[in-house]
């Protein structure tokens, strides 16, 4: 794989030189119909290598994630890392039989290992937090767990910019604020007394919202084909939806009885003047980059949905250049006058009176996953009868911007209809 990586990338650094050459030497009136057509092949052509990478890159993480976890388990339990690969391995094994088959296909052992897991939960999380019951209350292998937030994770969009915690439990977090953008010492003279300056000090409460993957069903043959490990499947099922519905309010949550979204959030940037209802221009980039103070801008970066990106990509500066350039690299991404982005399909699109695009530093955005996961699953005749299990899974999660001053991350709104 590291071979075939490394062949993707050289491939994608070519292409990018070549993109970038072309703009820089192509201005003016040699900037013709040709070279602008020449350049939008190499760009497709890029998008097409950067998504074999991103297929590569999540492999990649995983596996290091992978090893990195057997390490932090030693260093929590002491275990050896043979030892906590093997307890992993059991635990899978247990997973694996309930999820074909429910309690009544643990051997005694394996239910001896869930009561003591449960108990330990218990004392970590709080009984409320674990659960029981027939159908499931399955407080899921440590390994699942971890794996079902990395799949979470790999999503993309909030999580891949934002600063993300992860809690045993699920208790109020009062998460420290200041605002020091405004503030500065002073002259003084000889013998002359200093005065006072208070630190604006404040706090954002960070909780823990209880998200559902809503039920998935799986067919029956699935789960009786031993040859087939149930682990990932359901796991992914039951990621992709969480990560869908949890990115959402990370984006554009109204911050009541759930996360306080990222564009609700963000101070105003730049409001379109009248007229300008589903556009954005190369000045309207500049002004964003602008209405962001220095201190923040250095970590800057844009946020937008792919739309977006689609229009930003046919943007020229003032030279008559694309504003969207490829990156070298895979390592060097594309950017935006100079600042890379991100893109979030949960962003609003160009449209009156949204607020389509953010520029600021995303890592004073605080996700926070707790970590007891709870899944559940169902065999009742209202599955069997058409041949499948349902599988639900439970977890929590918040997010907030932790900025006193309101200047870390803005937005640009488009003019009202």
């Amino acid at each position: 794989m590291t071979a075939s990586v490394q062949a993707l990338r050289e491939e994608r650094a070519a292409k990018a030189r070549e993109a970038r050459n072309l703009l820089d030497t192509k201005t003016g009136k040699d900037w013709t119909d040709d070279v602008r057509n020449q350049v939008d092949a190499i760009y497709a052509e890029i998008d097409r290598l950067d998504e074999q990478l991103a297929r590569f890159d999540r492999v990649l993480k995983i596996e290091d994630s992978l090893e990195q976890r057997g390490r932090g388990l030693h260093a929590q339990n002491g275990l050896s890392i043979d030892e906590n690969a093997a307890t992993i391995q059991a635990e899978k094994a247990i997973f694996s039989a309930w999820a074909r088959g429910g309690v009544e296909a643990l051997t005694d052992d394996q239910r001896a290992h869930v009561r003591a897991r449960r108990q330990e939960a218990e004392r970590i999380y709080g009984q409320q937090s674990v659960g029981t019951g027939s159908q499931g209350g399955f407080l899921v292998p440590r390994d699942f767990s971890a794996t079902l937030l990395e799949r979470v994770a790999a999503f993309g969009g909030m999580r891949a910019v934002a600063s993300v915690i992860q809690t045993d439990g699920g208790a109020s977090i009062d998460y420290p604020t200041v605002d020091e953008t405004a503030s500065e010492g002073e002259l003084v003279g000889e013998s002359v007394q200093a005065s006072g300056g208070d630190i604006a000090f404040g706090t954002t409460s960070i909780d823990a919202y209880k998200y559902s993957s809503k039920i998935v069903v799986i067919p029956i043959e699935l789960l009786q084909d031993s040859r087939i490990d149930i682990e990932p499947y359901v796991t992914a099922a039951l990621a992709n939806r969480i990560a869908r519905v949890t990115n959402r309010h990370f984006t554009v949550g109204s911050g009541v009885s759930q996360p306080r979204g990222i564009v609700v959030a963000a101070g105003a940037g730049k409001v379109a003047p009248a007229g300008q209802t589903t556009s954005i221009g190369y000045d309207d980039f500049v002004d964003m980059e602008h209405a962001i103070d220095p201190a923040y801008r250095s970590n800057g970066g844009w946020m937008f949905h792919d739309q977006t990106l689609k229009a930003v990509k046919k943007l020229k500066d003032s030279q008559g250049r694309p504003l969207w350039r490829p990156g070298v690299t895979g390592g060097d991404p594309a950017d935006i006058l100079n600042y890379g982005f991100t893109i979030n399909q949960h962003m609003p699109v160009l449209a009156a009176g949204a607020k389509a695009v953010l520029f600021g530093d995303f890592k004073k955005y605080l996700i926070r996953d707790a970590m007891a996961v709870t899944l559940f699953r169902f065999a009742d005749s209202r599955y069997m009868e058409k041949g499948q299990v349902g599988f639900l899974a439970w977890s929590r999660h918040d997010g907030d911007l932790i900025d006193a001053s309101n200047e870390a991350v803005k937005s640009f709104q488009t003019a009202a209809a």
